[in-house]
């Protein structure tokens, strides 16, 4: 393994490089202004300590494949960026001399096959886009994206991994996912899974062992993703929407639990007192006449439609007690007879744990309307945001959450002396797990990278705050001691980045096999390093 050169050190190196990269994608797709530099190498939660020397985006995988080639050979560290939505420094620049990857030129959808029920992408693409352009077919992924889907990228997903829709029935990215074909660190290409007779049209993922599975929550540490193959199904012609209010978090988790366990939901999302009084700050719907025309179009008639919109207008903001803990499930089937009875089973297991159902205003809204613009990377004030989490047993979330409360608490004088406000998150993977997921708000200044992401308009009606990084400080030390009790539970991460302990978590065969695959697919260690917990 080497040590990456620091093209900052030398004018001439750099030079070199941009030209070289130039002659593969185009002078037009190797920038190296500082302020779009600046842009790439910081993510939500903070800028980097490095900032990337040269932002190369390449088109196709013959081109990827000879960007990292080239950078490989002339010693330079890659950084592999989707959409840059990022809150662990999954893709910050570990030296001053990165070449950051921007994929997103990279975004078609090559060959969608309702023989074959596979679609297959590159890794740019967003699922706000593949899901379009499987709409016109009928059909869509089992999991088909997280609610940042607009921007976040299919092949961000798999290098991160991440939940939401579809995601508590079907699981995560990974689950979907069939075949890739990945450019390694020195630029080969390996292609995984049952491709066909003629190499090229992936239909099956298990064949031997399970290669594919390597790249899936590795983030761009192993390889960079080019293409992605998916699985699909039929979209299910028929949903169900409940939400219902508990009073304590303890009989929330345990609902969720046993809607996990019956396999009923294919997505559920819950929030605490907290979490739900900041979304009510933002809600308007009653003259969000985007969001009610979203849930007309869904529903089977305009009849119907006008009713179900009539109904979330009428309901405003007012159909969550302030104190409670509202829990939002969608189920999906092929009959409604099936969908029914689902929604049978699930309003019993709520009424069993003392949940009362309420108006389905966000449930509804949700399905219409999935792929949100990315306004809530700031409060409603022009607060920060930012986040961690812990994927927990079924049986272990409720200790953990009363764990995570009782930090909190211990917290509280902090969290007030410094104007911090914090919330939850909780959703199912599968039958298997529950995510919780500390939010926390606080005032601060916001970056560049908002201004990338957020609708002008509404980033024109927030406060500019100053920066505070007092405040910064208090939430850094409530998202590190949620890991650590998320340690203590033995849970499981999303987008572990730079910030949750994997490697080092990992026993000694797992970690001298880890070693030994990073040496083989990336030879010179140039791959994002510090990822993962791999050297720097």
């Amino acid at each position: 393994m080497q040590s990456s050169i620091d093209l900052t050190a030398s004018d001439a190196a750099a030079s070199t490089l941009k030209n070289a990269l130039a002659a593969i994608v185009g002078e037009r797709h190797v920038r190296d202004d500082e302020a779009e530099r600046r842009l790439f190498s910081e993510d939500i939660w903070q800028a980097g300590a490095h900032v990337a020397a040269l932002i190369v985006a390449p088109a196709s995988l013959d081109e990827l494949a000879a960007v990292v080639r080239t950078a490989h050979a002339a010693g330079a560290a890659i950084a592999p960026r989707g959409a840059g939505m990022s809150y662990t420094g999954g893709y910050l620049p570990a030296t001053s001399g990165t070449v950051s990857l921007d994929m997103t030129r990279m975004n078609r959808v090559l060959r969608i096959s309702a023989e074959d029920m596979t679609v297959t992408v590159e890794a740019g693409c967003t699922w706000h886009a593949l899901n379009q352009a499987l709409a016109a077919q009928g059909l869509r992924t089992p999991f088909w994206g997280p609610i940042s889907g607009l921007y976040s990228t299919i092949g961000g997903g798999l290098s991160q991994l991440n939940a939401m829709f579809g995601a508590g029935r079907y699981g995560t990215t990974s689950e979907s996912m069939i075949a890739l074909t990945v450019v390694l660190g020195d630029g080969r290409i390996l292609r995984t899974g049952a491709r066909g007779p003629d190499g090229d049209t992936p239909f099956y993922r298990h064949y031997g062992p399970d290669l594919s599975g390597l790249f899936c929550g590795d983030g761009g540490t192993l390889g960079v993703k080019a293409e992605v193959t998916l699985r699909l199904i039929r979209v299910p012609q028929h949903e169900g929407h409940a939400s219902f209010s508990f009073k304590t978090g303890a009989d929330l988790l345990a609902a969720m639990a046993e809607i996990a366990r019956a396999g009923l939901a294919a997505e559920t999302c819950a929030f605490d007192p907290g979490l739900t009084k900041v979304r009510l700050q933002r809600m308007s719907l009653m003259s969000d006449m985007k969001t009610l025309g979203a849930v007309i179009g869904k529903q089977k008639n305009v009849a119907k439609g006008l009713f179900a919109a009539a109904k979330i207008a009428l309901g405003g903001r007012n159909f969550i007690e302030e104190e409670e803990y509202p829990l939002h499930v969608i189920a999906e089937g092929r009959s409604a007879e099936g969908v029914a009875a689902d929604m049978a089973a699930i309003r019993a297991i709520a009424a069993a744990q003392s949940g009362v159902e309420i108006e389905n205003t966000i449930a509804k809204v949700m399905r219409a309307q999935p792929f949100p613009e990315p306004n809530s990377i700031l409060g409603p004030k022009g607060e920060a945001w930012g986040s961690v989490h812990g994927h927990v047993s079924l049986s272990n979330a409720p200790a953990m959450f009363a764990d995570v409360e009782a930090l909190f608490a211990d917290m509280a004088d902090a969290f007030a002396e410094h104007g911090v406000h914090h919330g939850y998150l909780f959703t199912t993977l599968s039958t298997n797990a529950i995510t919780i997921e500390p939010v926390f708000y606080w005032p601060d200044a916001y970056r560049p990278v908002h201004q990338s992401m957020i609708e002008p308009d509404h980033l024109a009606r927030l406060p500019r705050l100053a920066a505070n990084p007092a405040a910064f400080a208090v939430v850094a030390a409530a998202r590190k001691g949620v890991r650590a009790i998320a340690e203590r539970y033995g849970c499981a991460h999303f987008q572990i980045g730079r910030t949750y302990a994997y490697r080092e978590s990992r026993d000694a065969a797992s970690t001298a096999l880890l070693d030994a695959i990073k040496a083989a697919v990336d030879p010179a260690g140039l791959l994002n390093p510090g990822g993962l917990g791999f050297p720097q």
